[in-house]
């Protein structure tokens, strides 16, 4: 019980309640957008953090002027670099990691397997949202 029960703080910025999670649907096989008559489909919920992750896991951090220094993957990094296979997966993992939890809709990530095959990374994790759980294979 308060003592002025008609006067209640404000929340702070960590506080607020995030909105519902909105993006763009996402064709993984094509990797590409899905749009209907030219127009883009929207997903909400889970399946817009799926399509968030994704697309961050894709993007090279640091390139690209139009996202925040805190948006993308910093795997490439590990390209033609001399490290042993076991070290390589581990920053591979740790990159992941970063990169995932950079969103606010994303509470964990977890189960990380990385494998080179010839050139090509796998990722595959599963990751705690506020909507539950996600596997994401990139």
């Amino acid at each position: 019980m308060t003592l002025f029960p008609m006067i209640q703080p404000a929340l702070s910025a960590s506080e607020q309640p995030l909105p519902l999670a909105r993006e763009a649907a996402w064709d993984f096989e094509r990797d590409e957008p899905i749009l209907r008559r030219g127009e883009p489909q929207f997903v909400t919920g889970a399946d817009a953090v799926a399509v968030w992750a994704w697309n961050a896991l894709s993007t090279v951090r640091y390139r690209h002027e139009i996202f925040s220094w805190d948006y993308g993957c910093e795997v490439e990094t590990l390209t033609g670099q001399s490290y042993s296979s076991e070290t390589k997966k581990a920053e591979a993992a740790r990159y992941v990691r970063e990169a995932l939890l950079q969103s606010p809709y994303i509470t964990g990530v977890e189960d990380i397997r990385v494998s080179f095959e010839k050139s090509t990374l796998r990722i595959s994790c599963k990751v705690q949202t506020v909507y539950g759980p996600l596997r994401i294979e990139r």
